[in-house]
């Protein structure tokens, strides 16, 4: 009844929808394309994949969702792993993002498909299952939709909830939307955590918790060149780069105000030390102890953080700018896709995006795999164990807010003695936490097999 009434709002919100993607459209352009499949449409290019291993002799089909950019670059080393489980695997790999559907592609082979989302409404969800005939679905964190799960349920397909998290925030949400949730998380087949603290979050509210396996992210190797290439472009900079990394709206202007009330912007005094080639009321600012390289989050935000700074009159740079180094200015602006590794490579520190707004962090994982410090501000609610285990292993510190991180920040990447001691402590990290995608993709192979043992012949 209660899913019922959940299906009539998702197929009444369909043209609202249509005219929020023609929006994003406008500044990303990929939302545009294939907007039908978001419906359960698929033209030619888009054909049903071969029998799945239900069918005697069938290459099983694996279906992953991946939201966004995050989930995508974790689904990487679980992809990597169910290839190796899973033999001549094919991959039907699905996103709700632009920035996530663009890094997908580099996961793709020969055979595999790359599609938008189904929109939560039963039919283009029936409309998805029958043309692809997954033999296992998998959900990447978080992305519990519940037509999604219902279809599954009636059509035998085992749909999986992997590298599960969960924080208060959500459970509570979850909790007062129990008639719509809980038959959600109860309609799983299996769930694997992150950590025992997400693990009983989810059990209580009625998800199949089958282990606690620990985050795959931490298994994700960095891009080698990139991360090269960064280094060295770090060793030109002259002085220690400070990187706002994953910075999400409203969060470069608290940096902002934190620099023109440390290093700010001073009226030129002509009379007794401006050169006569100044011109009255010119600026200059008193050089910050570091170089600035802001990367934010939302690709469709690049232009207006750069324009953003260079109003309060920092000169600024932007990667899609550079031949082949960076150029000289006082902020850097990382206005790129897929070059995270890059961005890491070129800072000696970190503050963490979306943990100064009350937004609940951003994953660290990346940056101490780069071997990079980070300085989180105090909201971390999304990302509660990779955070306490950074700040436990002496990889990350919490500061109360930008202003506290932006100083510990640049104390650090003076002292060098401190600053190795956490690098090493940000290496250190990911060694420790290693093996979460061999574990997952053993037992989603485990499941794929079953099904295909106990389906019926020709199913």
């Amino acid at each position: 009844m209660m899913r019922a009434l959940y299906s009539l709002l998702t197929y009444i919100a369909q043209p609202w929808l249509r005219r929020k993607l023609a929006r994003r459209a406008k500044v990303e352009p990929l939302y545009g394309e294939w907007v039908e499949q978001r419906f359960g449409h698929y033209d030619d290019a888009f054909h049903s994949l071969p029998q799945p291993a239900t069918a005697a002799g069938g290459a099983p089909v694996v279906w992953l969702h991946a939201v966004s950019l995050g989930e995508t670059r974790a689904a990487a080393a679980l992809l990597a792993r169910l290839r190796e489980s899973l033999p001549g695997m094919r991959l039907v790999l699905t996103h709700g993002t632009a920035t996530g559907r663009e890094a997908g592609k580099a996961l793709l082979q020969p055979g595999d498909v790359q599609v938008w989302q189904p929109w939560d409404t039963p039919s283009a969800v029936g409309r998805f299952l029958a043309h692809f005939r997954p033999d296992v679905g998998l959900l990447m964190e978080t992305e519990v939709w519940p037509n999604l799960v219902a279809g599954c349920a009636q059509r035998g397909v085992p749909l999986c909830l992997v590298n599960a998290r969960m924080s208060d925030k959500t459970y509570q949400q979850s909790r007062r939307l129990r008639w719509l949730a809980g038959p959600a998380y109860r309609g799983l087949h299996a769930v694997w955590a992150q950590s025992e603290a997400d693990a009983q979050r989810l059990r209580a509210l009625g998800a199949t918790v089958q282990g606690v396996l620990g985050n795959f992210k931490f298994d994700a190797t960095p891009d080698a060149a990139l991360l090269a290439r960064g280094r060295a472009w770090r060793a030109g900079a002259g002085r220690p780069v400070l990187m706002f990394a994953s910075s999400r709206e409203g969060e470069e202007q608290m940096l902002l105000d934190v620099l023109k009330q440390k290093w700010p912007l001073a009226q030129v005094d002509i009379a007794r030390s401006a050169p006569e080639s100044i011109a009255k009321g010119a600026q200059t600012s008193v050089r910050m102890p570091f170089q600035l390289l802001v990367v934010p989050r939302h690709p469709q935000r690049f232009a207006e953080v750069a324009k953003l700074f260079a109003d309060a009159s920092y000169s600024v740079s932007c990667r899609s700018q550079w031949g082949e180094a960076p150029e000289t200015a006082d902020v850097w602006v990382g206005d790129s896709l897929g070059e995270m590794a890059l961005y890491f490579g070129m800072a000696h520190v970190a503050l963490l995006g979306g943990s100064f707004a009350t937004l609940g962090g951003q994953n660290l994982i990346e940056a101490a795999a780069c071997g990079v410090p980070v300085f989180m501000g105090p909201h971390l609610f999304n990302f509660t164990e990779a955070s306490t285990l950074a700040a436990e292993a002496g990889a990350a510190q919490r500061c109360e807010d930008i202003a506290h991180a932006v100083t510990e920040a640049a104390a650090t990447a003076g002292d060098a003695a401190r600053l190795h001691g956490m690098q090493e402590a940000a290496l250190g990290l990911g060694a420790a936490h290693r093996g979460a995608a061999l574990k997952t993709a053993t037992e989603v192979a485990a499941v794929v097999r079953r099904v295909a043992v106990t389906a019926p012949a020709g199913c």
